[in-house]
């Protein structure tokens, strides 16, 4: 497109995914704004998201954002301005970070079915987010470098347990099923050394993934970590579409493997990770989002990476719409529902595949 073709994977198709994924995520957020358990008229809630009151005051977005006095809002504003639409931009964070963390596990690992779930990144953060909730409680404030600590440990296990003079597709998957299912229990025994209520309903909704309660505080937590991820990803698409290409020959081409593969898995493990500190253990989104995408645009991880950050948003806030209105009078954790959907898809993925998982 541009002189010497830097943006030619900017195509149409590109660009009419990234307008529909986002009219999608406006539509299902408008909808989540606009409906709850606090009566309020649709034309209240438009009336108090457009009100110049808060929009033209950088006192009252400040208090918002920051925390600070709002006493001058109604109810009806702090139900909308404190409730309602931190959870759809906490919906928003977080699918871009699972849907980036599982275009690049499954460009590192050359395995379609790698995804921060699957390779048992997920279990690791949330294992070490109910340690800190259940037994270090005064080190809350560091919950993020916790879970990504924990997401480490659990990727390198994986990778320790397939490598067998390399890793093929096949054994990671498995490695992450047995780190998976270990730091599963490891996370249900947790629950017999927790004597307070409270923190067993808090780790609970941890595990099972849950958007409900956000609020700004978790904005503030995600949104540095998002920042990070998507301009160090963006900035590795061409190491992963050379990985792609294999070893041998990303080697040929001057390339460090190991370095870049860890790099990038870093970035990878630290999406994931932040979207457990705010949101727990949401599964799958790493897994549908990358493969909805490069069915789409291709393999070529510029326009794919970018699809990623428009696809997971809206496949994340309409879950998270099902999953609270679908019930009357009560509220599925979104976690159970994206695996209610991911897990036909994963087997899906692995029947239509003859080389299981390989890209």
């Amino acid at each position: 497109m541009g002189s010497g073709g830097r943006l030619e994977w900017i195509d149409g198709t590109l660009i009419l995914l990234c307008v529909a994924s986002l009219a999608v995520t406006v539509g299902a957020g408008a909808i989540q704004v606009t409906f709850g358990d606090y009566s309020v008229s649709i034309t209240a809630v438009w009336g108090i998201i457009f009100d110049p009151a808060v929009l033209a005051s950088p006192t009252t977005l400040y208090a918002l954002v920051f925390g600070g006095d709002l006493t001058h809002l109604t109810t009806e504003s702090l139900i909308v301005w404190t409730q309602r639409i931190p959870r759809v931009l906490v919906a928003v964070f977080v699918g871009m970070n699972l849907a980036l963390s599982g275009a690049i596990f499954q460009a590192v690992t050359r395995n379609e079915l790698a995804s921060p779930y699957i390779l048992g990144v997920s279990s690791g953060a949330g294992l070490a987010v109910l340690l800190t909730l259940a037994i270090f409680g005064g080190l809350a404030a560091y919950i993020p470098l916790f879970a990504a600590l924990g997401g480490a440990l659990a990727f390198f296990l994986v990778y320790a347990i397939a490598w067998n003079g390399g890793t093929s597709p096949v054994r990671l998957v498995l490695a992450g099923v047995i780190v998976s299912t270990i730091f599963g229990s490891l996370q249900t025994g947790l629950y017999f050394f927790i004597d307070d209520l409270g923190t067993v309903q808090e780790a609970l909704a941890w595990t099972t993934g849950t958007l409900s309660g956000s609020d700004w505080s978790e904005i503030r937590l995600i949104v540095p970590w998002t920042l990070l991820t998507v301009v160090l990803s963006i900035a590795g698409a061409r190491q992963l579409n050379v990985l792609l290409l294999g070893e041998r020959t990303a080697r040929s081409l001057g390339m460090s493997v190991e370095r870049a593969r860890f790099g990038l898995s870093a970035v990878a493990i630290v999406a994931a990770s932040a979207s457990v500190a705010v949101a727990g253990i949401i599964g799958f989104v790493g897994l549908i989002v990358p493969h909805i995408v490069r069915t789409i645009v291709g393999s070529d991880y510029r326009a794919l990476l970018v699809g990623c950050l428009f696809v997971g948003p809206a496949l994340l806030v309409v879950a998270d719409v099902l999953a609270r209105l679908a019930i009357s009078g009560s509220q599925l954790p979104v976690g159970i529902l994206t695996g209610l959907i991911g897990g036909p898809y994963f087997l899906y993925l692995m029947k239509r595949k003859q080389n299981l998982g390989e890209l």
